[in-house]
């Protein structure tokens, strides 16, 4: 049983940084409905792309009025939805791959057929009625004017086409549009328009982006929910399996990147070198199954069988509860996610070749001082020195 909201307990505030990934945003799902229903965490602000952001917004439709169950049921809803939509799509298990309990679509006629045509020819030439029963979906699920109303932040990002920059929307302009434009997969939809600039899917250069939480957002706690694997054991060799294995490497670069600033940014933090400057500091956690995400292939992010959805679900539910046993108490303090040995697998290799240089604090005149005199008397270049202790010039 979740904790409930009672008089006196400490309310802990965090940001939500929801990753895209097709089908198994319903992991995500799980992670929102278990967060939800402890009543300990408030949520401040979500940043999100393309599932991601259907998630967010879901979210934020139930959230309105400020009431966790609606939350609740507004997100099963939309999944509910989008698994009914399902039962129609020629996109199924094969019933070897059922039978075998595999999530695949890799063996489905359909799929493959799909696949090998949406590498010959793009949206434009086999859509050129622009139908698009996504969106028809998220029109009939969400409603936009509670969402624009809903007291939670929403960052949802998308990829400008022509620039190559990421775009982020907030939540008071969010709409159907705007939802499309960040779950445009550019070789299965037309680029989606809005105010004349087109826009493709907001995982290639913010999966999710995390920087507008640092500026809009009272919290300084970042749950990061992670979908898409950051290791694959092995090299793939057959050019699906390469090519999901780039993107998902291409989805995770620039969260990889905002990370490793935020770790550049504590360190300096830590060292006493960005005193006075109003740089907070920024706790961060992620609730992540890799072991069964990155066991799913490219092919289950097309696979929305009510089947399948709920095992995401239910596997989003419990890594958050352990997450919760485990973690909620480093919430508010510090982080739980070592930032480093995520981007560099292990202690920074360079570490022992770092340049040591003294802080200088703008408040303190006399370490001013002294690093003034240093640059201007700068000593002799020191020789280097090998494991045997013998000395080189």
């Amino acid at each position: 049983m979740a904790p409930k909201r009672e008089a006196g307990m400490k309310i802990k505030r965090i940001n939500l940084a929801l990753q895209g990934g097709g089908a198994h945003g319903a992991f995500s799902w799980g992670v929102l409905d278990r967060l939800l229903e402890d009543e300990r965490i408030e949520i401040s602000a979500i940043t999100g792309a393309s599932a991601g952001a259907m998630n967010a917004v879901a979210l934020a439709d139930g959230l309105a009025e400020g009431c966790r169950d609606e939350a609740r049921a507004a997100l099963r809803g939309f999944w509910d939805a989008v698994c009914d939509a399902a039962r129609a799509s020629p996109l199924r298990r094969t019933v070897f791959d059922v039978a075998r309990g595999g999530w695949s679509l890799d063996n489905s006629p359909s799929y493959i057929m799909f696949d090998l045509i949406s590498r010959l020819a793009s949206p434009y030439d086999l859509n050129p009625f622009k139908l698009n029963p996504l969106r028809d979906l998220v029109m009939e699920v969400i409603d936009f004017e509670r969402v624009r109303s809903c007291a939670v932040q929403l960052f949802i990002s998308a990829t400008n086409v022509e620039t190559g920059r990421t775009q982020v929307f907030n939540h008071k302009e969010l709409t159907a549009d705007h939802i499309m434009a960040s779950a445009c997969l550019p070789h299965i939809f037309r680029a989606v328009e809005i105010d004349g600039v087109p826009y493709w899917d907001g995982g290639y250069m913010g999966n999710p982006p995390l920087w507008p939480l640092f500026d809009h957002s009272p919290a300084d706690d970042v749950i990061i929910v992670q979908i898409n694997p950051f290791t694959r054991a092995g090299v793939p060799t057959s050019a699906r399996d390469i090519l999901n294995r780039l993107n998902e490497i291409t989805f995770n670069a620039s969260l990889l990147r905002e990370l490793r600033a935020v770790d550049f940014v504590t360190r300096l933090l830590d060292q006493g070198r960005l005193e006075g400057t109003g740089y907070r500091r920024v706790h961060a956690h992620m609730i992540e199954d890799e072991e069964t995400l990155s066991s799913l292939g490219a092919s289950s992010k097309m696979n929305a069988e009510h089947a399948f959805i709920e095992m995401l679900f239910e596997k989003g539910r419990a890594v958050t509860d352990a997450w919760l046993l485990e973690h909620f108490d480093d919430v508010g303090e510090r982080s739980s996610l070592n930032i480093r040995r995520l981007f560099m697998c292990e202690e920074d290799a360079l570490d022992g070749f770092r340049i040591d240089r003294e802080a200088i604090f703008r408040n303190d005149p006399a370490r001013q001082e002294k690093a003034t005199a240093s640059r201007a008397n700068p000593p002799k270049p020191a020789t280097n020195e090998d494991k045997s202790g013998k000395k080189s010039a």
